[in-house]
């Protein structure tokens, strides 16, 4: 049974018909958020950072949102696929130990146990990611305003609620209560104003862009995973407006960005496409548009997207008949062995992704891709 799927918007399916894929081609590389849904994407990680990218030389930005955001960073390591190895194994890994008649762990101790996590993985290496000669990380958090300026018992639950009902109505007038905060890596100096230095357009929501530097590289991380009432929120993040910042997957999902703009255009070398290794078809636009089907559709923001993703038919061979997902956690409960099993056997059978991908770069078939 084939594991890959992939599917090209119109302007990234035409210069793949005309010219193959290429290193060259691509400058935008999008992780999304999804927490362990993620892991099914390390094969792939590790062969497009630690093989096939490796030759190349031009500029990638690299977008990442909760647990895209931990694979982006990572993959902006030195030797890349053994740290994308150490993530995905770590990631497997953790266990919050629940006490007797706890449900589950709280968002104080996930907190405090994950800012643990990252300071041990990045330790002594963050200059490797600040500095890459390459590649320009871009990491994607949701900063409360008015009642979600600060994280409170009540105020926090009314405000995402307020939020929620925003976003049924509009998408982008949900910016009165979350904002897009972008801590970006260096590659030129960044213009607030209209964020010239970030590869998508912002005039989808409501957006601010700061500049990601060693003061603040563990505060944006562990922001862009702290999912609301999961883990608490990060405040006042060094170099960026005050307040309290949360999962960047609230505001983008999937990172359905406007990737038309700040990339070159057609007809040059570089392509200006977009590789997208997702755990599924559809780019969600953000967490609470989730069961907002109308939403799911592909918009002209990802004409220049290919989107690398699982087979559904062969996901349910996989333990469970499923991606590792959060429910795992208090699916096994303490049974750590047994949800280490399961998301082991799902990434090692995810290798299979990756042997696809090489094996269809080294002789492309238009039959294979299919339209976003």
């Amino acid at each position: 049974m084939k594991a890959l799927r992939i599917h090209a918007g119109p302007r990234a399916r035409q210069h793949i018909e005309r010219h193959g894929l290429h290193p060259r081609n691509v400058c935008v590389i999008p992780g999304a958020a999804g927490g362990p849904k993620g892991l099914i994407l390390g094969p792939l990680d590790r062969f497009i950072f630690g093989e096939w990218l490796a030759g190349s030389t031009h500029e990638v930005h690299l977008v990442g949102a909760s647990i895209g955001a931990w694979r982006m960073a990572t993959a902006c390591l030195d030797r890349p696929a053994e740290a994308l190895a150490r993530l995905e194994n770590d990631y497997i890994h953790q266990h919050y130990e629940l006490q007797p008649g706890q449900k589950r762990p709280t968002a104080a101790f996930v907190s405090e146990r994950f800012g643990e996590t990252l300071l041990t993985f990045y330790g002594g290496r963050v200059g490797e990611v600040l500095n890459h000669p390459r590649y320009r990380l871009h990491i994607v958090t949701s900063r409360g305003r008015h009642m979600l300026g600060r994280e409170h018992r009540v105020r926090t639950p009314l405000g995402y609620f307020g939020a929620f009902l925003t976003n049924a109505v509009s998408r982008k007038a949900m910016g009165a209560w979350l904002e897009r905060v972008v801590f970006s890596s260096g590659g030129g100096p960044l213009d607030s104003a209209n964020c010239a230095a970030l590869p998508f357009a912002t005039q989808d929501y409501r957006t601010r862009q700061v500049q990601l530097d060693a003061a603040n590289f563990n505060a944006a991380l562990q922001a862009s995973c702290s999912i609301p009432f999961v883990l608490q929120a990060v405040h006042d993040i060094p170099g960026a407006p005050p307040g309290a910042y949360w999962d960047g997957g609230i505001t983008d999902y999937h990172l359905h960005l406007n990737y038309n703009a700040g990339v070159p255009a057609q007809g040059t070398d570089a392509a200006g496409l977009v590789l997208y290794p997702h755990f599924q078809k559809s780019v969600v636009p953000g967490w609470l548009d989730k069961g907002l089907k109308w939403r799911h559709d592909a918009t002209h923001f990802l004409d220049n997207v290919v989107v690398l993703s699982p087979d559904p038919e062969w996901v349910k061979t996989l333990p469970g008949g499923k991606l590792p997902d959060r429910t795992d956690f208090s699916h096994y409960g303490n049974d750590l062995p047994g949800r280490v099993k399961a998301w082991t056997a799902a990434t090692r059978a995810s290798v299979q992704l990756a042997d696809e991908l090489a094996a269809w770069l080294h002789q492309p078939d238009m039959r294979q891709v299919h339209a976003l």
